[in-house]
């Protein structure tokens, strides 16, 4: 869902009109909570960017918003929901997938990243080409290759249905369905997943729960020494746009920014990720080229490719971290899953059976 796009549209793709009622739409197959909704900055946190002023948080439109989320009609071939490549089990990332597989199993050429505490992210894609959480889910609607349809046709798709009449009204007062109403519905339930308690959480509030090992410890103190320069406390990323010295794969022609701004200076840059949830989220980086936490490391101690626009953050001869130094940062960057988010059964799938 996340991931490169190249889209034109015009006032008219966000038109209403009627179609046909699909005969497989369904229900829900569970009554999932959604309960104990509201923003939420933690203990440390900065300030977040996107703002629930113009999107009042209520339980009807996260439900709302939740069964949009997974929802196949979304996809031209009603077969893939945001939801397929954005797998809560794995912190909304897509489990042990390189390149996500859209409509007719047409294979992508980014790695899905994961999904949580958007609303301090600045810009959304790999290559920061959407401004706004409003505004993302067009992007993988309208590509061909992820779900291969458009916005008139979705709409029109849910219209027909009672269900979506029903959940629209509940949400908005009337069952009047629009684009408007959709995005900011999905931008809802989405700017919820928030992530905050992991063991790392619990370390720094010195909560139960929270004593580091030894191991853990050690990598801690070098992970701040040696990693987080671009991989900020408590979000764990800068959001800044960069090349790391990813060896360029020539089958993918991917330029990174340089694709949206056409500027030579931002080849193969492409957004710093959280880490947070790291653990759960591979395979990494944006061509999900490296499959283990160790394999990253050893990018960055011996892997680095010196391209003009190489990050100066970066050292050009890797970091000088030992065999046994590697291992401890392992051991920490697992203290950063969050289970009780992935096991958070607001945001779980409403058609699961």
């Amino acid at each position: 869902m996340f991931r490169r796009f190249y889209i034109f549209f015009s006032a008219a793709s966000l038109a209403l009109f009627s179609c046909k009622v699909d005969p497989e739409i369904k229900l829900p197959a569970a009554i999932l909570p959604a309960n104990n909704l509201a923003e939420i900055v933690p203990q440390g946190f900065p300030a977040p960017i996107y703002s629930f002023s113009n999107n009042t948080i209520s339980e009807d439109v996260f439900v709302l918003g939740r069964a949009l989320f997974y929802e196949q009609m979304l996809s031209v071939d009603n077969t893939i929901s945001c939801g397929s490549c954005h797998q809560q089990q794995v912190a909304f990332a897509h489990a042990d997938h390189a390149f996500s597989h859209g409509v007719s199993v047409a294979q992508t050429s980014r790695n899905s990243p994961a999904l949580f505490n958007l609303t301090w992210a600045p810009s959304f894609m790999h290559d920061g080409a959407i401004p706004n959480i409003e505004l993302q889910p067009i992007a993988p609607i309208q590509n061909t290759i992820e779900m291969g349809e458009n916005i008139v046709n979705v709409i029109g798709k849910l219209r027909a249905t009672t269900k979506y009449q029903e959940l629209f009204k509940n949400a908005y007062g009337s069952n009047e369905i629009n684009s408007q109403k959709m995005f900011k519905s999905m931008a809802q339930f989405m700017a919820l997943m928030y992530s905050y308690r992991s063991k790392y959480d619990r370390y720094k509030r010195r909560e139960e729960g929270g004593n580091f090992s030894d191991a853990e410890l050690r990598g801690y103190n070098l992970f701040i020494a040696k990693c987080a320069s671009c991989h900020k406390e408590p979000l764990f990323t800068d959001f800044v746009l960069r090349n790391n010295g990813l060896a360029i794969d020539p089958s993918l022609s991917d330029l990174g920014r340089a694709a949206i701004t056409g500027l030579d200076g931002d080849r193969y840059k492409f957004k710093t990720p959280s880490l947070r949830n790291i653990a759960l989220t591979g395979p990494y980086m944006h061509d999900g080229s490296l499959k283990t936490l160790e394999a990253c490391i050893d990018h960055y101690t011996n892997g680095i490719i010196n391209l003009t626009n190489l990050d100066p953050l970066i050292p050009t001869n890797g970091l000088q971290i030992s065999a046994e130094e590697k291992q401890d940062i392992v051991s920490f960057l697992h203290t950063l899953t969050d289970y009780e988010f992935i096991a958070d059964k607001r945001f779980s799938n409403p058609n699961a059976r």
